[in-house]
């Protein structure tokens, strides 16, 4: 039986394991130690594959950190290539990689893993920025030269808005540097009688700007001396009722002790002088350079000026065909092409214009004798007729 068992077991017969298991106890402990062994190697393969298919959640963390760094390094070096303006490279014979003259010798960072073949991705990717940026500063090129050039017919235009402004139908027509130019006060006092004049003349009719003037000069109060030690109440008496006479009272103040100071009771010279001073923009500043120190550096640009080119077309955003947003932005346009011996007089032709046939609501294109040259012609007009038609019928309602 002894040897009937040994044959079983190398044979692997289970049935016959299992009847000899019953009758000798011996067996019966080896088959149980086998068995036992059996489920533990089950037990641990089963384990491991269980691990193997779910991995434990700080190595999911630690792969998912190594992704995310990969790909931050990655967006970083694309940053940097697009945000450098792909400086000249130079080669460091020392090291034998490339070298930017930027970054004081330390290499390039694309030299050190996978040299040709990053090398070979960035020499494509400088290439395509390259182009881009070539393209954009050939595009930008070409609206600076189309920004400059004149735009058609403008000389007919002027000399239709010159024949109507001095025509009898155009009537009086604001010329601040015309009624107070100060001719008949000493230069240093005539300059600032004008500085003065101009700035209280923002967003004032004329006549109300000349009778504030007009009081001024009458109680003394047209020199720095004077305005220095005046009380702002009185100032703000006189000038009343310009436009926001309380500012400007302030502001009047300010500018007399400042020309007492720095200029020894004369105004600034230079336009950055002037801008310097409360209450004055390039408008005003412009203005009070040409007509009290016979000094052009730009065209003096209101909102007449701005609306009416604006509507001719003349003047729009660099590179756009949008309208320009701001006085600022026409007088930059407006200097690209517009003839320097035309910049004084293209204030007096279009504030006239403006304020006689040309007005801001509802403008006269019906006595308008340059319509055909103007792309806005009645179509401003024929808007405001429809909101009032709009408007009637709404209150009949």
């Amino acid at each position: 039986r002894n040897r009937k068992w040994n044959k079983h077991t190398k044979a692997g017969s289970m049935i016959l394991i299992t009847g000899a298991a019953s009758s000798f106890p011996t067996a019966a402990r080896v088959f149980n130690a086998t068995n036992r062994r059996t489920c533990a190697t089950l037990s641990s393969a089963k384990s491991i594959s269980a691990e193997s298919l779910n991995p434990p959640s700080s190595s999911i963390s630690e792969a998912a950190n190594g992704a995310s760094e990969s790909e931050r390094r990655v967006s970083q070096r694309k940053k940097r290539l697009k945000q450098e303006d792909l400086e000249p490279v130079g080669k460091d014979s020392s090291r034998g990689i490339n070298v930017r003259k930027d970054m004081c010798g330390l290499p390039d960072i694309e030299e050190f893993p996978n040299k040709k073949t990053n090398g070979s991705r960035t020499s494509k990717l400088s290439l395509n920025i390259l182009s881009t940026e070539t393209s954009t500063a050939a595009s930008s090129s070409s609206s600076i030269r189309r920004a400059g050039r004149p735009p058609e017919n403008w000389e007919k235009v002027l000399q239709g808005i010159r024949k109507m402004t001095s025509s009898e139908e155009a009537a009086s027509v604001d010329t601040v540097e015309c009624d107070r130019t100060g001719s008949f006060l000493p230069p240093k006092e005539r300059r600032f009688y004008v500085l003065i004049g101009t700035l209280l003349s923002s967003q004032t009719k004329e006549h109300v700007t000349s009778a504030a003037v007009e009081r001024l000069h009458q109680n003394g109060l047209l020199t720095p001396e004077a305005i220095d030690k005046a009380d702002e109440s009185t100032i703000k008496e006189l000038i009343y009722p310009v436009g926001f006479y309380t500012r400007k009272a302030a502001n009047v103040k300010k500018v007399a002790k400042i020309c007492l100071m720095k200029y020894d009771g004369d105004i600034p010279s230079s336009l950055e002088g002037l801008l310097s001073l409360p209450g004055v923009g390039p408008k005003i500043a412009h203005l009070v350079l040409h007509v009290a120190w016979s000094d052009v550096q730009g065209i003096c640009v209101d909102t007449h000026v701005h609306r009416i080119c604006n509507r001719l077309g003349w003047v729009s955003k660099p590179g756009t065909k949008q309208k320009t947003s701001s006085p600022e932005e026409t007088r930059v346009a407006l200097q690209q092409w517009l003839p320097k011996e035309e910049w004084v007089a293209i204030n007096f032709l279009l504030v006239g214009f403006g304020q006689t046939i040309c007005t801001p609501l509802r403008p006269r294109c019906g006595t308008c004798s340059i319509t055909e040259l103007c792309p806005s012609a009645f179509k401003e007009t024929q808007r405001s007729s429809s909101k009032l038609k709009t408007s009637v019928k709404s209150k009949k309602l």
